[in-house]
């Protein structure tokens, strides 16, 4: 079982309105619902406040965050965006109804309440102003205590305010385009970690910093998209280079095509090579390999050159091998 629960505030009865976090919180929960292929991926319940009819209470947030985390879901995975507040007491989650920033839900609750879950993997995003806070022993300073299976990924650090750029969140604009594919690996799965990287990546290390906090043996997977090389062709790996690190010797039988008029120059391909070089070509496209001496794989074919692996093709021939794909 995954569960999700998604919140976006933007209707706050005492202070600034915000104008994108409602919209945050239904693409989050679009992406999220189900895989790229449309099989059910989490089980979401999402909560907005848009006006005074739909207002978002401490006491509303707080029981839905308990429900979330309540049992033993494999994945439980909360998002939240809105107003963040800090002071010297800590970091807070600013409801609805909030006079004071101090009134909203203590992060240091939210984190006792997700420490205590026996969920299999917990997983906290949280797009609002002093974010990077929650996870802190004191809500400021960086130590931080995580149980095992969780996993924090917050839209800035403690002291900084999370931006919006044309009715979205900087961070869930990267957050949501990392899940929709952005952040898979080449059999298409999204970790936490890859989403991080994407939105590291893209912010760049001058604006607003995403803050990334785990302790985990493993990462869950968030979401499935197409991959970009079939499984089946991934494991072949192994079998056209049965050692890392050799070259594989190419020659004009492995290429299919020949140039007009130039037929009679080169010894006719051979089927069982053909279809050694179409999956060859297929790593070539994903940079799992690259021609030696050549430009490209049907110069290396005809030439009678070579491909190797580059540091990302060893990197899944080791997967491979291990069995961990």
């Amino acid at each position: 079982m995954r569960k999700a629960l998604i919140v976006g505030i933007d209707y706050y009865e005492h202070g600034n309105d915000l104008f994108g976090c409602v919209n945050d919180a239904h693409s989050v929960k679009s992406v999220l619902a189900t895989n790229s292929d449309g099989t059910k991926n989490f089980d979401i319940r999402l909560l907005t406040a848009t006006g005074e009819s739909s207002m978002i209470s401490r006491k509303e947030l707080k029981q839905n965050i308990k429900e979330l985390f309540h049992g033993k879901p494999d994945t439980a995975l909360l998002y939240f965006a809105g107003h963040g507040y800090i002071e010297s007491t800590g970091g807070y989650l600013v409801s609805s109804e909030c006079s004071e920033g101090d009134a909203g839900l203590n992060m240091r609750e939210l984190l006792e309440i997700a420490n205590k879950s026996k969920a299999n993997n917990k997983v906290i995003i949280l797009d609002c102003c002093h974010s990077g806070a929650f996870g802190n022993v004191s809500g400021i300073d960086e130590t931080a205590i995580l149980s095992d299976g969780m996993t924090i990924l917050t839209a800035s650090d403690p002291d900084q305010y999370a931006k919006e750029e044309n009715g979205s969140g900087v961070f869930t604009n990267l957050l949501v385009d990392a899940l929709n594919g952005s952040g898979a690996n080449l059999i298409g799965k999204i970790s936490p970690g890859s989403v991080y990287a994407h939105i590291d990546q893209a912010i760049g290390g001058w604006g607003q910093r995403p803050i990334f906090k785990t302790n985990v043996k493993e990462f869950t997977t968030l979401r499935e998209v197409q991959s970009s090389i079939s499984l089946s062709d991934l494991k072949e790996i192994v079998k056209l280079f049965p050692k890392k690190g050799e070259d594989f010797q190419l020659n004009p039988t492995f290429e299919p095509e020949r140039a007009e008029g130039e037929a009679d120059k080169y010894p006719e391909p051979i089927e069982e090579n053909t279809e050694k070089f179409e999956i060859l070509q297929k790593y070539n496209r994903v940079n799992l390999l690259v021609p030696v001496d050549a430009p490209h794989m049907w110069h290396a074919a005809m030439q009678s050159k070579s491909c190797k692996l580059t540091v990302l093709g060893e990197h899944y021939w080791n997967l491979v091998k291990k069995d961990r794909i």
